[in-house]
């Protein structure tokens, strides 16, 4: 009897140290699930060569992409990594490599910076330059 006791103590302790590290309610999404690619690839061809890092949670791949396209909006495009819609604005993007942001859904959305700063222009209006870093970065609005 006293065994069972020690047992249930210890499973109580457990369980309420389970639920206090959030580990029980802790809602995995598992953005990648359909992602196109989940490793760094390199695609397309052309004369022109940009470099496009996609991350998303605590993961980040890396797209090498040559092309003869004029904007990285289109390079994206061309290389069926970037699925959106035309705005006002320009391209409303809904995913990037197959991950989906949903601003409707979950306040989700895709930023774009150039060199580290969030850009000023969108994908699909900012040219080519080789020597920049571009991100794209799944976001959600807090």
């Amino acid at each position: 009897m006293k065994q069972a006791k020690t047992l249930l103590s210890i499973i109580l302790i457990l369980a309420m140290a389970f639920m206090l590290c959030g580990c029980a309610n802790e809602e995995k999404s598992d953005l990648w699930a359909d992602a196109l690619h989940t490793k760094d690839t390199e695609l397309g061809e052309g004369a022109k060569t940009l470099v496009v890092q996609v991350k998303a949670e605590d993961k980040a791949v890396k797209f090498t992409i040559h092309t003869d396209a004029e904007t990285v909006g289109d390079a994206l495009i061309e290389n069926k990594l970037l699925e959106g819609e035309p705005g006002s604005m320009g391209i409303y993007i809904n995913s990037i490599n197959g991950i989906v942001a949903d601003y409707d859904e979950n306040m989700s959305y895709w930023a774009f910076y150039i060199d580290g700063e969030y850009a000023n222009t969108g994908v699909d209006s900012t040219p080519i330059d080789e020597n920049a870093e571009y991100i794209m970065e799944y976001t959600i609005m807090e």
